[in-house]
């Protein structure tokens, strides 16, 4: 199943701030690409649902302090949120 690609004004803000490295956007784009295609993520990004008030919510580890917060809803895969875990997680 192909998805459709919804990002938030959050995720949006957090992204610009980034300023991905050549390597680090093509991890970025690999992801969301999988994601968009219904492609089950490697092992490597440990994929997995939040808990508590964010359940419904996935979160996937870009590098080993890069994560990407993202929701599958309906045809949709809607990018919430990028950053580290001291900015996502205060």
């Amino acid at each position: 199943m192909k998805f459709v690609l919804a990002r938030t004004k959050k995720f949006k803000k957090s992204f610009k701030k980034l300023h991905l490295k050549d390597k680090d956007e093509a991890i970025y784009i690999d992801v969301v690409s999988k994601l968009l295609n219904g492609i089950p993520l490697d092992k490597k990004y440990k994929d997995h649902l939040l808990k508590g008030n964010t359940e419904q919510y996935k979160e996937c580890h870009l590098k080993p302090d890069l994560l990407l917060i993202y929701r599958l809803h309906k045809n949709e895969v809607q990018l919430i949120d990028i950053g580290s875990h001291s900015e996502l997680f205060e």
